[in-house]
């Protein structure tokens, strides 16, 4: 910001453009920059973080941590990239262990784990389709083995693809997208629930598209309203034996997940 001398003669009657005026007379003007960013657009799912120019911020250097997740190990879903890799690294941060699953983003997951290794964290990576009920059998079982229990499962991996009506999307598409938000999540969650002693946590990603729409992510959203039923009928289920299940609704952030999205 420019900081120019307000002088007092004016009574006020001209502010210049100043803000913040302190009680020395000075004060800032505020110029607005248009901002732009080269292309982003990718064409697969998942997106590569890697490709991406400006890359996303995923790490707040100012945080300062109390330990709150002391010991404590974490499973989540796509925590190679995007909102995944920011909660890993915030988890780090107060303590926890953090075991990842990916798809196939090999570089973004080695470059979490650098960066948390760096950190004086742990982290695993397990590689693996999400849909499959067989990789989450190996998911759950690595984790126990390595590190012995689940305090923690972030269910976060997801897809979307953009569709202009409903007549378009076809019918392999909307399994895939179901496979992969919500059957994913029933499939990992029983699994790791087994393992999961009262105090544990289930944190599940919808999106605030379900609650306010989204014209052409049709079949988004329906997988992300399944996750809100799922999420409040298991919450009061697993109540009783002081297991918290909730849920987080994120807006659209520009990341690897909303790169098929974007035009260039």
């Amino acid at each position: 910001m420019d900081y120019k001398y307000y002088t007092s003669y004016n009574n006020g009657e001209d502010d210049y453009g100043l803000k913040n005026i302190n009680k020395e007379g000075y004060g800032s003007i505020c110029k607005q920059y248009k901002i732009e960013f080269p292309p982003q657009h990718q064409d697969t799912q998942p997106g590569m973080e890697y490709l991406m120019n400006p890359r996303p911020i995923f790490n707040n250097p100012y945080y300062r941590a109390s330990g709150k997740l002391f010991n404590k190990v974490a499973i989540i879903t796509g925590g190679d990239s995007g909102l995944g890799r920011a909660v890993a690294v915030g988890f780090v941060k107060e303590g926890a262990k953090v075991v990842i699953s990916y798809l196939n983003e090999e570089k973004d997951a080695k470059e979490t784990k650098a960066f948390i290794e760096n950190l004086g964290g742990t982290c695993h990576l397990i590689a693996g389709d999400i849909k499959s009920p067989s990789y989450c059998d190996r998911l759950v079982e690595e984790t126990i083995k390595k590190y012995g229990k689940i305090d923690i499962l972030v269910n976060n991996a997801g897809v979307q693809y953009q569709q202009k009506s409903l007549l378009d999307i076809k019918d392999e598409q909307f399994d895939l997208t179901m496979k992969t938000n919500i059957y994913s999540m029933f499939y990992l969650t029983k699994r790791a629930l087994k393992y999961m002693l009262p105090g544990a946590s289930i944190i599940n990603v919808t999106s605030i598209t379900t609650f306010r729409g989204e014209p052409e992510l049709i079949d988004y959203v329906t997988s992300k309203g399944a996750i809100v039923g799922f999420t409040r009928a298991l919450a009061t289920n697993l109540a009783p034996q002081n297991i918290r299940v909730n849920a987080v609704s994120p807006r659209s952030i520009l990341d690897s997940f909303t790169t098929s999205l974007l035009g260039s």
